[in-house]
C-alpha cells in the first residue's frame, strides 16, 4: 500500500530517468518522493515541483554524504539510479565508473540497516555483451563484456542478490534498454540525432550504422518500472526494461530526419574501438505483463518528443 506516509528515494534523480521516475510517482502515488544527486550528469531543471518532493544534493558514492539522508528520513523504498551513464563518457572514465560500485555498496548496506521493505537497482542491457542469444532473456546472461560499465551493473546485481540471501533485503534489478524521451540529455543517439535534424546539421553516425537497438518510450518505462512496485511484481526477480522492435542507427537517423522534415546529411564516422554492440533485443515478456497494453511505436514517441518541444 503506497500512501501519504510511504517515503521513497530515487537516487540520481536528478537525471532524465531518475527525475521522470520521481515525477511519476508523485503523479501515481502519495507518496512522499526524496531525491539525491550529485550534478555529475543530472540537471536542476528536471527536478518536479511537489509538497510531496524533497531534493539534497549528495554523493551516493560517498558514505558519510548519503548516510545521515538514510538516517533522517527512514525510506520504506529505494530506486538507486545513480550512475556514470553514457557509452562514451563511460568509455572516457572508466575509474569514475568503477567508484559506482562503492555507491552500491553504500545504497545496500544503508537499506538494509535502516530497514529499507525494497529496493530498485538500475541495471543495464549491457550486462549482456555481445548478444549469444536473441531475444536477450533475463536468466541467460554470458558476461562476456570487459568493459567497466558492463562490470559495474553485473557486480550491481550480484550485491543485490547477495543482500538478498544474508540479509534478507528484496530487489528487483531492472535491465533497461534504450529509454527516449522529453528530458533526454544531448549525448545519448535519440536526443542527439534530434537536435542536429531540427537545425539541420549532420547527423554523425557510427561506423556502418547497421548496429540495432530497441528503443522504450518514458511513458512506458515508467509505467512497468513503478507497477513493480505497486503491484508487488517480480520481488527478488530481474527484469528487462525496453521493447523488442529491432531498428539499424541508420534507419533511425532516417526516421528522425523523416519526421521533423530535416535536410540533415548523414556522415558515416570511424566505428568505436568498443563498445557499441552489434544488436540489443529483450526478451519482453514480463515487461509485457507489467504494461498489458500495447508498446508506444517509435514514431510516435518521437513526435511527442517533438510536441514537448513546442510547447
Amino acid at each position: 500500500m503506497i500512501n501519504r506516509s510511504t517515503k521513497i528515494l530515487v537516487t540520481g534523480g536528478a537525471g532524465f530517468i531518475g527525475s521522470s521516475l520521481a515525477e511519476y510517482l508523485l503523479n501515481k502515488t502519495e507518496a512522499q518522493v526524496v531525491v539525491v544527486d550529485n550534478y555529475l550528469t543530472g540537471r536542476q531543471h528536471n527536478l518536479p515541483q511537489s509538497d510531496r518532493f524533497r531534493f539534497i544534493k549528495a554523493d551516493a558514492n560517498d558514505f558519510n554524504d548519503i548516510s545521515s539522508i538514510f538516517q533522517t528520513f527512514g525510506f520504506d523504498y529505494v530506486f538507486h539510479y545513480a550512475a556514470v551513464v553514457g557509452v562514451k563518457r563511460t568509455l572516457e572514465n572508466p575509474v569514475l565508473v568503477l567508484e559506482d560500485l562503492q555507491g552500491i555498496r553504500n545504497v545496500l548496506k544503508l537499506c538494509k540497516n535502516t530497514g529499507v521493505k525494497r529496493v530498485f537497482y538500475a541495471s543495464s542491457s549491457e550486462v549482456y555483451g555481445e548478444p549469444v542469444h536473441l531475444p536477450q532473456h533475463e536468466h541467460n546472461t554470458p558476461l562476456n563484456s570487459r568493459l567497466p560499465y558492463a562490470v559495474v551493473k553485473n557486480a550491481g546485481e550480484s550485491f543485490c542478490r547477495s543482500y538478498y540471501q544474508e540479509y534478507g533485503l528484496e530487489y528487483t534489478i531492472f535491465r533497461f534498454f534504450n529509454t527516449y524521451g522529453p528530458k533526454q540529455s544531448p549525448d545519448f543517439v535519440v536526443s542527439r540525432f534530434m537536435n542536429a535534424a531540427l537545425e539541420h546539421k549532420p547527423i554523425t553516425i557510427y561506423g556502418d550504422g547497421q548496429q540495432t537497438r530497441t528503443f522504450c518510450y518514458i511513458d512506458d518505462h515508467l509505467e512497468a518500472t513503478v507497477g513493480c512496485l505497486t503491484n508487488k511484481m517480480y520481488i527478488d526477480d530481474v527484469v528487462n526494461i525496453g521493447n523488442d522492435h529491432e531498428i539499424s542507427v541508420l534507419e533511425l537517423a532516417r526516421v528522425i530526419k523523416k519526421i521533423t522534415d530535416s535536410r540533415s546529411e548523414i556522415v558515416h564516422l570511424p566505428a568505436l574501438p568498443e563498445g557499441d554492440m552489434t544488436r540489443r533485443q529483450p526478451d519482453i515478456k514480463k515487461m509485457e505483463c507489467l504494461l498489458n497494453r500495447p508498446f508506444i511505436p517509435l514514431e510516435e514517441g518521437l513526435k511527442r518528443i517533438l510536441d514537448s518541444r513546442k510547447k
